[in-house]
């Protein structure tokens, strides 16, 4: 067997387009985002007129959530039983805190599966 050229961070299933969590401080404020990750926490507060919060978390950080009634109505399945996400929406900075108002979100939560299975034409020993 040779060995693949790729380095293995390349191989994994990463979703298309989305940027690091640790660039999120470079985007001006208002620009049109696309971030991914494992959702660590739903957070819907009664106070909260109805807006529930995600936090993600891919390998570089974290990336805060929000998702207004509009933006659930329309993705309501991803947003409550999404293990992994894609989120497209505006970026906001506001006293030192990054967060994106959720325009599309996306349930990549089947891209997990593959993180498991060894590169294609790889011999598993098995």
């Amino acid at each position: 067997m040779t060995p693949d050229p790729a380095p293995s961070a390349m191989r994994w299933p990463r979703p298309p387009a989305a940027i690091p969590h640790r660039w999120l401080a470079h985007p001006p404020v208002g620009a049109r985002v696309t971030v991914a990750g494992l959702v660590m926490v739903r957070q819907r507060p009664g106070t909260a007129k109805g807006v529930i919060f995600i936090t993600l978390e891919d390998e570089t950080g974290i990336a805060n959530v929000i998702v207004w009634h509009q933006a659930y109505e329309r993705h309501r399945r991803a947003v409550v039983a999404g293990r992994a996400l894609r989120v497209t929406g505006k970026l906001q900075r506001e006293s030192g805190v990054v967060q994106i108002v959720a325009e599309v979100v996306e349930d990549i939560s089947p891209m997990l599966d593959r993180l498991a299975l060894p590169p294609s034409g790889e011999d598993t020993g098995l």
